[in-house]
This record gives C-alpha cells, structure tokens and sequence, in this order.
C-alpha cells in the first residue's frame, strides 16, 4: 500500500481504528502501540486497498490479527514468567443534559455493561464490540474475524445474554 493511500485511510476513519485498539487493548498506551502497528502493517503490506468494498474492515481485521497475536505471545511469556497485571481503568464522560440524575444513572448502566462487555471472554466480546460499538454488519464480522456467520450469531446472543444475566447479578431490572 502506498504513504499516501495510507493518509487518506487515518483521516477516513483513524479515529473508529482507535477506538477500536482501545476496546481491545482497555489500555490506553497498548491501544497506541496497536494502533501504530495496524497502519504501519498496511504499509508493508502489498495488497491495494479495494475503496468499493468495506476498507475500514481491513484495518480493523488487521488490528485483530495484531492484538491476538500479542496475547498469545504474552501468554507463552507470563506462562515462564508470571508478571503482575495493569490497572486499566478508562474514565467516562457524562453527558450534557437536563436531568443529572438520569444522565448520572444512564452514565453508571454504561459503565457496568463496558465492565462486563471487558471481562468477557475474547470469543463474546470482539462480535459484541464489533456489532454495537462499530455497527459492523453480521457478515463483516465474520469476515473480520474469519468466523462463519452462523457462529457470529451464536456469539452475539450469547455475548447479549451474558450481559442480561451480569446486569440481573449487579441489581439492574430490564425496562419494558
């Protein structure tokens, strides 16, 4: 891919990118590095960008690949030598309104769920982030995570479901 194909992706949707590596990473600086990486991998990559197709798909795909790839390594190495985990907490902001009450107790739902949507197990939480943080159709998600459509589905339910029950635990009741 060439430098100035490259511009034009980081000014297109660098910013979904990142935000992205930061759902994966929930790490600010991890999610930097990763984000570095997935641009810098498209530029050593020979492939040409198809701009009829979802472009912004193979960046996010590129992301994936990245990140599960560094968790795999850091497994292998926390497997011969244990080291301690990192903090990361992310802070939220509210948002403007009339009602502070509802807006507090809207910003407090939206933490618990992006609390349990992050302790979710890898396979639930990228379909979940995937569909509803980026609004990726169901068969960009399969193609993204190389998955067939079916599973992605299962997945989604699942992963929802996990919410529904997480939700109940934590005192939540369901609105109609």
């Amino acid at each position: 891919m060439e430098a100035r194909e490259i511009e034009q992706c980081i000014d297109r949707f660098g910013t979904d990118v990142y935000h992205f590596c930061m759902r994966l990473c929930a790490d600010r600086s991890d999610a930097d590095d990763l984000y570095q990486q997935t641009f810098l991998k498209a530029l050593e990559s020979p492939l040409t960008l198809d701009w009829e197709q979802n472009p912004k798909a193979f960046f996010f795909s590129i992301a994936c690949n990245i990140w599960k790839t560094t968790m795999r390594k850091t497994a292998r190495r926390n497997a011969i030598a244990p080291s301690g985990a990192l903090d990361d907490k992310t802070a939220s902001v509210i948002g403007s309104g009339e009602n502070i009450e509802e807006n507090f107790l809207k910003q407090e739902l939206l933490a618990e769920i992006s609390r349990i949507i992050a302790g979710m197990p890898d396979r639930l939480r990228l379909p979940v982030t995937l569909f509803y943080q980026f609004d990726f159709p169901l068969e960009q998600i399969a193609k993204t995570l190389k998955l067939p459509a079916g599973t992605v589905k299962s997945r989604l339910s699942r992963g929802r479901d996990h919410i529904r029950k997480k939700l109940k635990e934590a005192g939540y009741h369901e609105e109609a």
